[in-house]
């Protein structure tokens, strides 16, 4: 090994069903945009490969665990790598002379305990276990060289929209502001990696924030609806809750500009923060005040967004 940002592959493992543990094999294809052929959480998503260190599982070895490789429906078990949940989201992964993986989430929410859980109380891989894309493919085995390369700094910001709509949720009408908030963020270089619609209220809304900021590192996640006065209207709870810090002067320009169109602006609660290196953003429900806010705030927010990346100044 040549220094603390190249490792080598321990493991490579696959299962054919999801829910069962992953089995050691001797070789493997990591198929483009697919993952590893064969696996079964392969598919055009943004978790087609997962990853985790020798070091995480020898640690959980000590503490009493009886695990082997792919018991934690990991597909590569890495060694001598930096800890791969301090890597920021857009790392690349170089594998030999032609596989290249990019890091898209840390870690995932553990909504079913496996058995290694039940056993031990504990389970590393939802807080220690990484996941990547498939960005160029080949064959994959032990042995192989692994190397961190860093994120793109030219890549362009990554984007999630999430819309808060009881009725749109339910099939009773087409959520319109949702895709018209992604084709504008698309159009203006954009890169939209999660549109979700969701019912009304806080805590699926929260998690989604949580998920979004914390695990797929998304630098800027926009919500349409939920920021009226109905009782259901708690989109600006849930953000203040989970946001570490408050953006109050966003909020304030898109209703002072909003004004001039609708008087019933000032009746919007919309409100901006940011959690860790996330900013987060409400909109108002309806398409047109959508288009009408993104074209007032996009202009200015790139700047914000790379001074919250650390890619500009103040």
């Amino acid at each position: 090994m040549c220094g603390k940002n190249q490792g080598k592959i321990v493991a490579v493992c696959r299962s054919e069903k999801k829910g069962t543990a992953k089995i050691p094999v001797d070789q493997a294809y990591l198929k483009e945009d697919w993952g590893l052929e064969g696996d079964a959480h392969a598919g055009h998503w943004h978790r087609q490969v997962s990853l985790l260190s020798k070091e995480a599982i020898d640690d959980f070895k000590k503490r009493g665990a009886d695990v082997s490789y792919g018991d934690f429906g990991e597909n590569l078990v890495v060694e001598g790598l930096p800890d791969l949940t301090t890597l920021p989201v857009g790392t690349r992964f170089q594998i030999g002379d032609s596989v290249l993986l990019e890091l898209t989430q840390i870690g995932k929410s553990c909504h079913s305990h496996c058995a290694i859980y039940e056993r031990m109380g504990e389970c590393i891989m939802p807080k220690m276990g990484v996941f990547a894309v498939v960005k160029q493919g080949g064959a994959v085995r032990p042995g192989d060289r692994i190397s961190v390369i860093p994120a793109d700094p030219k890549h362009p910001f990554t984007a999630a929209v999430i819309t808060l709509s009881d009725r749109a949720s339910a099939g009773v009408y087409e959520d319109r502001s949702g895709p018209e908030i992604g084709r504008i963020l698309t159009e203006n270089g954009y890169e939209v990696v999660e549109t979700i619609l969701l019912p009304d209220g806080k805590e699926k809304l929260k998690a989604e924030l949580c998920r979004l900021a914390d695990q797929r590192q998304v630098r800027v996640v926009f919500t349409t609806g939920g920021t009226g006065f109905s009782d259901r209207d708690v989109t600006p709870e849930a953000t203040k809750e989970v946001c570490e810090r408050e953006v109050p002067g966003i909020g304030e320009a898109l209703r002072s500009y909003s004004m001039q169109f609708t008087k019933h602006a000032m009746l919007s609660r919309q409100t901006a923060g940011i959690r860790k290196h996330t900013l987060i953003v409400n909109l108002p429900g309806s398409p047109k005040a959508c288009r009408e806010d993104l074209e007032f705030l996009l202009p200015s927010l790139s700047h914000g967004l790379g001074i919250l990346g650390g890619t500009e100044s103040d």
